[in-house]
């Protein structure tokens, strides 16, 4: 008996552990993970100044970083956020603003860090306000200063709202506003040189080990020896401690030896003191550093250098090619770039499929400099503009081809640039006509990405720089009013439509017609008036073939499913959402896909079909997933909530609701596009309320509301989050050296033998045991260890 019960408490133990699993598992996947970065370097020191920043973000809202450039404000605050991660149920933010040049889109980039759309007319402040109102996160935000009383605003405003919202900002001075908390923070300690005896243990000075640390890393046998120590303490005193003068010290180790160094930093030290006795010593000592590398330079490293600070937040090769060379061949070209690479100038990236090359903002700045004291900043700012206008020309041309996936991603990549080239465009006398059209052709990429704000934005600032009555205009005013109509500002777009009409009744451009019949049907259907939109999109799906327009006759194809499916007519409804997919069949999967799959499961489900419908709900949903489309989301969300309470699964309908609601509420928009669609929303609420009560309706929409999207798109298709589930049989999750990873693990070993067995660093160890965690939806070395053993 007593072996029995034993086996019993055996087997409800495993039952126990398995089921706590699982729950970890689906908490999990609820959790927000914020968007906090890896570190690819070690952090050094710092430790008073990490407990400084946790105590005071634990008595204050806002905490403000300052400190001259190149101290280390950054890596503290990011390393202070990691640490405080638990603290914040809604996770860390970061918001890099080092290349926001225009105050007034603050908002809206914090906006994009966070993930949350805006499909309507509302001020991106009131949107972003309402979804921070009931969240406790911490948001840092990089790099202030250049935007300084912007931010103060922003950040006064959002405390005054948001009870659970804390900042945590990084600036060279002060926001000074009410509550803030400011920690200045300084140079790493060095050495007194007074005193000898102070340079002999190695890791008493944070400086002097930074600079061994990264002096390793370009140099693997480096060590501190009696030799050089000195050597290495004189140097870190020299560059006062501070972190990026430090760094660039010692990557130069690769041609150059310490002694050599201290000997060039020297002569340097004393030319500058002399030279710029009027500027402040911190930027003293920041020059000193920058110009010392850019002596060590040869003089086609200083020009690239130079031509390479006219690029905002990154470049690709390409570019750097088109616009800063025309002598040099690719090859010569690499050589040069690689050297800028090796010798820390350039920061090599690789966010995705490409490499990309980037500034530190400290090192752009300088090269700008450089630039207009050459007298070459006005053409290679020209040079730019005319490129990035090229791309996104060349981006609409291939938008519905089998290249959408990568046009899509590198205009993504290319934001900061293009803004950059509209932003010259619109300042620069001269140039207006050339930023009307790269807003313009940027259309495709708005509507798709959901940027309906940030178009307007551009359009409505090219359209008062460029007022010439020409075709262009035209063109330009009627698509700005159709980005008006998806956020429901119609009194702004029928005023865009006067006036783009009245321009195109005198124009001869045959390029503004099909745009103006395209404009002209959206408006009518945003207006409840679908006869006349299957008219004025008839005309401009005849006219976009002939053009061979591909995207337009897309857009136009879609508008009039719609019409059809408002007017009742499902059949051809279906017929023209098979015709859009049909179209955008060349991109492979794309968001292209995603509506007409909506706009087919609805049409399809009011054809008496709601198998057929949900299927290709489902379908969409699994695409969105696929390619990033919370818009599209929303929508399958909802329908499928529609189709549920016809079907009487009510508690179903209401937590597909409450989901819909809050990616609705995150993005800003109306969760019924259409007013015509409204009476299937309202008939789905009041059928569920009706048949769960008002209790049980609650506690089902809520539960749908308290869901991310992957677990919201999970529970629609009836599984757990593809990121937090397992493959049965095999480690599908898992690059080849996570799984290798994984093994060990399983072993019961620590991560400083694991990196012993395979040959690596403890620190990137330790990433993998947190990728394989994050991957796998689990929280303890225990987990990975018993999931391993079940898939073998």
């Amino acid at each position: 008996m007593s072996s029995h019960l034993a086996r019993f408490g055996r087997m409800s133990m495993e039952y126990v552990r398995r089921r706590w699993q699982h729950r970890e598992v689906v908490e999990k996947a609820r959790k927000v993970v914020g968007n906090l970065p890896m570190e690819l370097t070690s952090f050094v020191g710092r430790r008073r100044e990490q407990s400084e920043v946790k105590r005071l973000l634990s008595v204050t809202r806002l905490v403000t970083l300052t400190g001259i450039g190149g101290v280390g404000k950054t890596r503290l605050a990011l390393r202070a956020a990691a640490a405080a991660q638990r603290a914040f149920s809604d996770a860390v933010w970061l918001v890099e603003l080092g290349e926001v040049r225009d105050a007034s889109l603050l908002a809206e980039t914090i906006a994009v860090a966070l993930r949350v759309r805006n499909h309507t007319n509302r001020p991106i402040y009131e949107v972003l306000a309402e979804h921070l109102t009931s969240r406790q996160l911490l948001l840092v935000l990089d790099n202030c200063e250049h935007i300084l009383s912007a931010v103060a605003e922003l950040s006064e405003a959002l405390l005054r709202t948001c009870p659970e919202l804390r900042i945590l900002t990084t600036s060279r001075e002060p926001l000074n506003i009410g509550g803030e908390s400011i920690m200045r923070v300084p140079p790493l300690e060095t050495p007194d040189l007074a005193r000898p005896q102070a340079t002999q243990g190695q890791h008493g000075y944070d400086a002097v080990t930074l600079f061994a640390e990264r002096a390793r890393s370009n140099l693997p046998e480096f060590e501190l020896t009696d030799e050089n120590r000195m050597t290495v303490a004189q140097i870190c005193h020299r560059l006062d401690g501070l972190p990026l003068p430090i760094e660039l010290a010692a990557a130069r180790l690769r041609a150059m030896s310490t002694s050599q160094i201290l000997d060039h930093l020297t002569d340097r030290y004393e030319l500058l003191t002399s030279g710029h006795r009027g500027a402040p010593s911190r930027q003293q000592t920041l020059r000193l550093s920058v110009d010392w590398s850019y002596d060590l330079c040869t003089p086609q490293e200083q020009s690239l250098w130079a031509r390479l600070s006219v690029f905002a937040g990154g470049v690709e090769f390409d570019a750097i090619a088109g616009v800063c060379v025309d002598e040099w061949t690719d090859q010569k070209l690499l050589d040069v770039v690689g050297s800028l690479v090796d010798k820390s100038i350039l920061i090599r990236e690789e966010p995705g499929p490409v490499v990309r090359y980037r500034l530190l903002e400290t090192l752009r700045e300088y090269g700008l400099e450089k630039l207009g004291s050459s007298g070459d900043y006005p053409t290679l700012r020209r040079r730019h503009k005319d490129w990035f206008g090229r791309l996104a020309a060349l981006g609409a041309e291939g938008w519905v081809t089998s290249q959408h996936g990568e046009w899509m991603s590198r205009l993504d990549r290319e934001q900061p640039n293009l803004r950059d080239a509209m932003e010259f465009c619109l300042t620069e006398p001269g140039e207006g006509r050339a930023g009307l059209l790269i807003a313009t052709t940027l259309y495709p990429f708005w509507l798709t990405r959901g940027l309906f704000g940030e178009g307007r934005r551009w359009l409505d600032r090219a359209l008062q720089v460029q007022n010439e009555s020409t075709g262009d205009r035209a063109q330009a005013l009627f698509i700005d009013s159709v980005l008006a109509g998806l956020q429901g500002d119609t009194l702004s777009a029928t005023a865009l439509i006067d006036e783009a009409v009245a321009i195109g009744d005198r124009s001869t451009d045959g390029a503004v017609q099909p745009f103006a019949e395209y404009a002209i049907g959206f408006h009518m259907l945003y207006q409840g008036e679908p006869s006349r939109a299957v008219t004025h999109l008839g005309n401009a799906l005849a006219l976009f073939r002939d053009q061979g327009n591909t995207f337009m006759q897309l857009g136009s194809v879609q508008g009039l499913g719609l019409a059809n499916m408002i007017l009742g007519d499902m059949e051809q409804a279906v017929s023209r959402f098979y015709q859009a997919l049909e179209l955008s069949k060349p991109c492979g999967p794309s968001v292209l896909q995603s509506y007409p799959l909506w706009a087919l499961g609805i049409s399809l489900w009011r054809q008496g079909d709601p198998g057929e419908a949900v299927r290709s709900l489902e379908r969409g949903l699994r695409l969105t997933r696929q390619v990033d489309d919370p818009l599209a989301t929303a929508w399958c969300l909802q329908v499928l909530a529609w189709i549920a309470a016809d079907q009487h699964h009510e508690k179903r309908a209401a937590t597909l609701l409450g989901a819909a609601d809050a990616l609705w509420q995150q993005m800003g928009g109306e969760n019924v596009t259409f007013s015509d669609m409204q009476v299937f929303q309202d008939v789905c609420e009041r059928q569920a309320r009706s048949a769960l009560g008002t209790k049980g309706f609650e506690a089902a929409s809520v539960r749908g509301k308290e869901m991310d999207r992957d677990a919201a798109v999970a529970f629609a298709l009836d599984e757990l989050p593809t990121s937090k589930r397992t493959h049965g049989g095999e480690l599908t999750e898992l690059t080849k050296r996570e799984k290798e990873v994984a093994t060990l693990v399983s072993q019961g070993l620590t991560n400083k033998v694991i990196a012993e067995r395979l040959v690596i660093s403890q620190r990137t160890a330790q990433g993998h045991v947190e990728n394989i965690l994050m991957k796998l939806g689990f929280t303890s070395r225990t987990q990975i260890a018993t999931w391993f053993v079940e898939q073998r």
